[in-house]
């Protein structure tokens, strides 16, 4: 907080900040109650009919009325990252989405409308990296009524918490009456690190078709149709890997796309009754070292927030948040 003389705090931000990055310190609604004060930092999304809407990194909005203020700046974007490879937002969003291919796709503007008969958020999804070419309440409308032609729920994916991001973006779906189902972190990697584990890679089986025995260790659909297989085995140099179990059912599974300097992994599964035996660590290293092979040199995933044995088991291979995804649903009245 800025400090003036005589050591009181000073409010240096204005409507027209918004859009910037902050960072405010408030009165809490329990200061008569012998509470005191705490303090926000994101970006100023909104400052209407004196509230303030902050927007953190984990995309958490925080509303604060003008009247409680003690202080407030504008910061600078945060410090460049120092673990792991130089990644823009722009260049991240576009390696993941060509991952997870759609089996239908349409432009409006710069937004690209997905669908895949409705298998995973992701590719059912309008991902909005630009400006879709009208004011966004068109947009908006415009992808309701595009998801309601295939009687799918109409869904905008968006981003917080890195340069470029959609801070902005999140704000206004709230105000248009949208409301964020999921929430989920990617992180990057050196892959060089990975590859490097050690780890057994011996059991681990290799192939760039997704057959009927990895199927049944996927849980993410009921019986598997065309789109599942489609989305699968969409992008640009795919592979899947599995351990085998005692039955027709893998041990373990896990998918990466390579794409230039990247390799993503997804659908990394262990049987419950097989964890802790480094199943997992497994099938990325074989991974990872197939993607170096490839020309790869960084690593991405993406992992729900509230996935804390994932989230522990990437933070030892070196994996650090690069920014948070969301997924906003139409909220129908």
């Amino acid at each position: 907080m800025e400090i003036i003389g005589g050591g009181r705090l000073e409010v240096r931000i204005t409507g027209a900040d918004v859009g910037k990055r902050v960072s405010v310190r408030y009165v809490t609604e329990s200061a008569a109650a012998g509470g005191g004060f705490t303090d926000a930092v994101g970006v100023l999304t909104s400052w209407d009919n004196s509230v303030l809407l902050i927007t953190r990194k984990s995309g958490e909005s925080v509303r604060i009325a003008e009247s409680t203020l003690v202080a407030g700046k504008v910061v600078p974007a945060a410090p460049a990252r120092r673990r792991g490879p130089a990644a823009t937002f722009p260049e991240l969003a576009r390696v993941t989405a060509r991952a997870w291919q759609p089996v239908e796709s349409e432009a409006l503007g710069e937004w690209t409308l997905r669908a895949a008969d409705g298998f995973t958020r992701r590719a059912n999804s309008a991902l909005p990296l630009g400006d879709p070419g009208l004011p966004v309440a068109d947009a908006l409308r415009r992808v309701r009524a595009w998801y309601e032609d295939r009687k799918l729920p109409a869904y905008v994916q968006t981003a917080t918490g890195a340069e470029g991001a959609q801070e902005l973006l999140c704000a206004e779906l709230d105000r248009h009456g949208w409301r964020r189902e999921v929430s989920a972190e990617v992180r990057i990697a050196a892959l060089a690190t990975i590859g490097d584990l050690d780890a057994d890679v011996s059991a681990v089986r290799l192939s760039r078709t997704v057959d009927e025995t990895w199927l049944r260790r996927y849980q993410r659909f009921g019986e598997p149709g065309p789109a599942v297989r489609s989305v699968l085995t969409s992008g640009p140099s795919v592979w899947f890997a599995s351990v085998a179990g005692t039955g027709e059912v893998p041990a373990a599974i896990g998918r990466c796309v390579v794409d230039g300097r990247w390799a993503g992994f997804m659908a990394v599964e262990v049987d419950p009754d097989q964890r802790r035996r480094g199943l997992a660590t497994s099938v990325m290293t074989a991974l990872a070292r197939t993607a170096l092979d490839e020309g790869a040199s960084a690593a991405w995933l993406q992992v729900e927030a509230d996935n804390d044995g994932a989230r522990a088991l990437y933070d030892g291979m070196g994996f650090a948040p690069h920014h948070h995804y969301h997924h906003y649903r139409w909220a129908e009245a």
